[in-house]
């Protein structure tokens, strides 16, 4: 390493400081370049080279720390550095030491180092005529986060109280410092912690309390809504009504193709004429002959037959108009659907609804199903209004998972709507349909989020 270079001088009338009056003129004029400073490399210059009017010194080094790695900046004397110059690389790995033994130290307050002070490597780079002494002073910001810090090349301990007017003058430089860095330390401080602090801060989040939820599709039904069946085989003929039609007690709704039953109730009324005749004509041979009195009984019995078989066709006959049990909502599917189309006895053709009484049918998936129990709340968001959800409460839900009208396995849940405004109520309407969200017991985040990849590798696995 070359011989240090003479310290800087400002300008060719600066003295060092000598009498108490000089180092509080110095101490004024100092105060006065760091409330002029710019710019932080003006800033830097100043402390590494005006600083020598009040401590003569052979050489100053300024460190500027950035995230825990020290970079040299200034030095005395010299207007640029030279990156891979061996004083350079010397004073790097200086200032890194020095950074871990100020950072030790809550306080940070300044000290002077030797030689010997040091380890073995960075000994070697001290070479004599250098200085007896670098007196090691970190610049601190008002809040005490450490910006950077310089050290002084000596060749003799300073007075104690110009070691107190340099206090004052480097915590000045310090609280200029502060204000002409860019204001990174704190970001550069999260991302250096952010390595541990966010996967903390996730594990926190996943012991979050939630509440079990699960999406499930949503119908609006009548729930005490009455099944209007095909009273006996035959085809629909005609519809009296539209879907979802309001209808009164008895009023008819569809009716039966009575083809059919008009030639059965022909042929029987036939019959029964022939039946009556032979047991007219038995019972005028009944008073002269024994076999037509014998006859006369089994003929008799025929005309019976017959009449019970008339009577059964025109009992059907009166059953062709199928009319409404009771005054609500008929909901059913396109007229067109079940005009001429066969129907078998019992089976269903429309429902019969109170649209007062309506409630909510939910088809949830065994995939999804989560314990649920009769009082669990539930939100649906109808298709025609997903900015109104409706507040409902499950009163009944199946044990047994069957086929959905979607083709999955689902275990049907019915719901009651709570009270609803008048808004609310404007949009409840039988036969509209949405998604349904129930929510069950309190869990937390994790298992919430969890809770079907788990099941899955469950199913995969076997564990």
């Amino acid at each position: 390493m070359n011989a240090p270079p003479a310290p800087a001088q400002v300008t060719a009338s600066v003295r060092p400081a000598r009498g108490a009056d000089d180092v509080w003129r110095v101490y004024a004029h100092l105060q006065e370049r760091t409330r002029l400073a710019r710019t932080l490399p003006e800033l830097m210059f100043s402390l590494a080279n005006e600083t020598w009017q009040l401590l003569p010194f052979r050489q100053a080094f300024v460190w500027q720390s950035r995230s825990g790695r020290p970079l040299l900046h200034t030095v005395s004397g010299l207007a640029r550095l030279g990156d891979d110059s061996p004083l350079t690389v010397w004073l790097q790995a200086l200032g890194r030491w020095i950074e871990v033994r100020l950072r030790k130290d809550p306080e940070h307050d300044p000290f002077f180092l030797e030689r010997a002070d040091l380890p073995a490597p960075l000994q070697e780079g001290w070479q004599p005529g250098f200085s007896n002494y670098l007196f090691i002073h970190p610049v601190l910001a008002p809040d005490t986060q450490m910006l950077g810090f310089v050290a002084f090349a000596l060749d003799e301990a300073p007075p104690d109280a110009i070691q107190q007017v340099l206090m004052r003058t480097v915590s000045a430089y310090g609280h200029a410092w502060s204000h002409l860095a860019p204001p990174r330390p704190r970001r550069r401080l999260l991302r250096r912690h952010a390595g541990w602090l966010l996967p903390l801060v996730i594990v926190g989040l996943m012991f979050i309390p939630v509440r079990l939820s699960v999406l499930a599709p949503a119908e609006i039904i009548g729930l005490d809504a009455l099944a209007v069946s095909a009273p006996m085989d035959g085809v629909i003929a005609a519809f009296d009504v539209r879907p979802n039609q309001r209808v009164d007690k008895d009023q008819r709704l569809f009716t039966l193709d009575d083809t059919t039953l008009r030639n059965r109730r022909e042929v029987a009324a036939r019959q029964l004429q022939v039946a009556r005749a032979d047991a007219l004509a038995a019972a005028q041979r009944a008073f002269a002959s024994d076999a037509s009195r014998a006859e006369l009984a089994s003929l008799n019995g025929k005309v019976a037959e017959r009449e019970a078989e008339l009577a059964s066709v025109q009992d059907l006959l009166a059953r062709i108009e199928v009319r409404s049990p009771g005054a609500g909502v008929v909901v059913f599917g396109d007229v067109n659907d079940w005009q001429g189309k066969p129907v078998a006895t019992g089976e269903r053709v429309a429902l019969l609804a109170d649209p007062a009484n309506a409630g909510l049918l939910l088809w949830m998936a065994a995939a999804d199903a989560i314990n649920l129990e009769p009082g669990a709340s539930v939100r649906v968001f109808l298709d025609v209004a997903p900015l109104q959800p409706l507040p409902a409460t499950l009163f009944e839900t199946s044990y047994q998972a069957v086929q959905s009208p979607a083709g999955v396995h689902a275990y049907r849940l019915r719901a009651r709507f709570d009270a609803l405004t008048d808004a609310q109520q404007a949009i409840v309407r039988i036969g509209l349909k949405g998604t349904a969200k129930v929510y069950g017991e309190s869990s937390r985040l994790g298992y919430y989020l969890f809770r079907r990849p788990l099941a899955a590798l469950r199913e995969l696995t076997g564990l």
